[in-house]
């Protein structure tokens, strides 16, 4: 029987310091602990489970932002019948960066279709979660498309990363192929310049910034793209890279007429970077229902960090408390509102 600690030094090693769980019972067993990786899969799996909970608690505070970050990474998910893994995805879901309190959080899909953004964003009248409503930062893959329609959600307005619109210029600068292409990275240094001395500012006086010393200079990109435009061959890479730019003006800009909107998506890339990580590190998950519960372990971690708290120091915690945690009083235990229990100290007579 694993006391609360043991778990969650189980999952902080997995899904943090990305230790498989082969590696976790060879470290054990140097303390004479025996535990087989099959035992320790099954403490991860049990912790998924008692948290799931909580994992909708934070689903419906981190959807309580009107603006999110949002993202997907493949992930590979063993396949017993193929003997073979197959590709499933992670999504994220950030509150803005600039937002004063972060949280981020994350769901396990079997693919990479429209379906699973429209569902996670659609509300869920079980738990009491709202449709969502808002302006959507992503890097502008189709299926966001579908998630922002404004004939079928007239509420929800787009973003795009400007730093993908800049990645684009970005790989030919660095190839040397193309003048034009450095031309566009210092134009875009200027930009972002200006943007970083602006991280600090509320969101009404950043927006009133941005109109004064940001604005111009993307007036200025646009009528130089267009004029280069003119003069480039089609189907080339740089020819790419200006439409790229041009087709998703509007939403690269959007973050000009509201400060509570980045000017790009690396928020949210910087909370997928650990999904990655153990892509490389514990190779695939075991099931969908594996995967499902890690999403909800890494949820609740991840954010665990954004809010400045040691991740195992909060799970031990929570996994101790969740038992007798009245439900009405759940939130409690939310990363952005834990607060670790007072500790009774006893003198001597």
């Amino acid at each position: 029987m694993a006391a609360g600690g043991l778990l969650a030094h189980t999952v902080i090693s997995r899904f943090v310091d990305h230790l498989p769980y082969y590696r976790q019972e060879a470290i054990n067993a140097r303390s004479g602990v025996h535990t087989p990786r099959s035992t320790l899969a099954a403490w991860a799996g049990a912790t998924g489970a008692a948290l799931e909970p909580l994992y909708d608690a934070h689903k419906r505070f981190v959807l309580g932002c009107r603006v999110l970050h949002a993202d997907e990474t493949p992930v590979a998910m063993l396949d017993p019948g193929a003997g073979k893994t197959r590709r499933a995805y992670i999504w994220g879901y950030a509150r803005s960066r600039h937002d004063a309190t972060p949280g981020v959080v994350y769901e396990f899909c079997l693919g990479r279709g429209a379906q699973y953004p429209v569902a996670f964003l659609a509300g869920d009248d079980r738990t009491g979660l709202r449709p969502w409503t808002g302006t959507l930062l992503t890097d502008r893959y189709a299926a966001y498309d579908t998630v922002l329609d404004g004939r079928v959600y007239p509420d929800r307005a787009a973003a795009a990363c400007a730093a993908h619109a800049r990645r684009k210029f970005d790989e030919l600068a660095s190839a040397g192929a193309s003048p034009l292409a450095e031309e566009a990275i210092r134009r875009f240094a200027r930009i972002y310049e200006v943007e970083r001395a602006l991280t600090d500012l509320d969101d009404k006086t950043r927006r009133a910034h941005r109109q004064e010393l940001s604005k111009p200079l993307w007036d200025k990109l646009q009528t130089w793209l267009e004029l280069e435009r003119r003069l480039v061959p089609d189907g080339g890479p740089i020819a790419g890279a200006i439409d790229y730019t041009l087709n998703h003006w509007r939403a690269l800009t959007r973050h000009l007429d509201d400060g509570a909107v980045a000017i790009d998506n690396n928020h949210l890339e910087q909370q997928i970077k650990p999904w990655a990580m153990g892509r490389k590190a514990w190779l695939f998950c075991g099931s969908e229902l594996a995967g499902q519960r890690a999403a909800v372990v890494m949820s609740l971690v991840q954010s665990a960090k954004l809010n400045g708290h040691d991740p195992w120091a909060y799970l031990r915690d929570v996994l101790q408390r969740l038992p007798t945690q009245l439900n009405t009083r759940i939130d409690e235990l939310l990363p952005h509102r834990w607060k670790p229990q007072a500790v009774l100290e006893t003198s001597c007579p």
